[in-house]
């Protein structure tokens, strides 16, 4: 069965435990039920050149201070898969290692989507001598894999800047954040990829949405599976603390 493609907008490391989007990322593991494997492309994994995981029990990485020591002693055991990594590797030119696991941006979200960690999973670095183009055509490599029971995942923010977050519970989103969410969505409907590919140009205001890119750079690796036609639905659509989007993509 085919497999869709998904993008998480991850936040917080502290998701993990619990909060307001944990039940979406439930419900969406239970509709898609066990794939054979995920590949996840993490905004915590830059790397030079390109890496995918390939150990068969890799780490969970607390890459993250300041934080409770529930947070710091939790663990995702999802086994790995060496024979995707060499999958992968086959397709894109990975580099396959055994020096990275499992990053907060993988498994803050996958513990709830797949609880039981019996999900095989592999990590596709962020190569940052890549431009945005170049993320998007390897991207591209990646979508025989759906046809092979591979869920394609992303995990960022469309919106993440975290010097204007505020504190406080129920704080109201910027207006340049909710113009730029907003316009990533239109895009993804229209199933307009070059508007993603030059999010500078996107919206009013867009590099305050994204000061940094690695957070939206697996926004394009999620984007590059989408064919025309092919439904798009969105979830946890919100904005958090008022500049970080925890709104998430499902293609198909």
């Amino acid at each position: 069965m085919r497999q869709p493609a998904v993008f998480f907008g991850h936040g917080s490391p502290m998701n993990a435990l619990g909060g307001p989007y944990g039940a979406a990322w439930r419900a969406l593991g239970e509709a898609i039920g066990k794939p054979k494997g995920v590949v996840m492309i993490s905004a915590h994994w830059e790397t030079r050149g390109l890496g995918v995981t390939a150990q068969e029990k890799p780490e969970t990485i607390h890459d993250f201070g300041n934080f409770p020591r529930e947070l710091h002693q939790m663990q995702y055991p999802a086994p790995g898969s060496p024979a995707l990594a060499a999958r992968v590797s086959a397709l894109t030119g990975a580099v396959q290692t055994q020096g990275w696991g499992l990053d907060h941006g993988t498994w803050s979200v996958l513990c709830h989507v797949w609880p039981e960690a019996d999900v095989p999973v592999v990590q596709l670095s962020l190569n940052r001598e890549l431009t945005a183009r170049q993320h998007y055509d390897l991207a591209k490599a990646l979508k025989p894999l759906r046809d092979e029971g591979i869920v394609i995942a992303g995990s960022g923010d469309f919106v993440h800047n975290l010097r204007t977050w505020k504190r406080e519970d129920g704080a109201e989103p910027y207006a340049w954040a909710t113009g730029f969410n907003e316009a990533v969505k239109t895009a993804f409907e229209r199933g307009n990829h070059e508007a993603l590919i030059d999010w500078v140009g996107l919206a009013e205001d867009a590099q305050l949405s994204v000061p940094t890119d690695e957070h939206f750079l697996p926004v394009l690796y999620i984007a590059a599976q989408q064919e025309p036609g092919e439904a798009v639905s969105f979830f946890n659509d919100r904005i958090d603390g008022g500049s970080i989007s925890m709104t998430g993509v499902r293609i198909g």
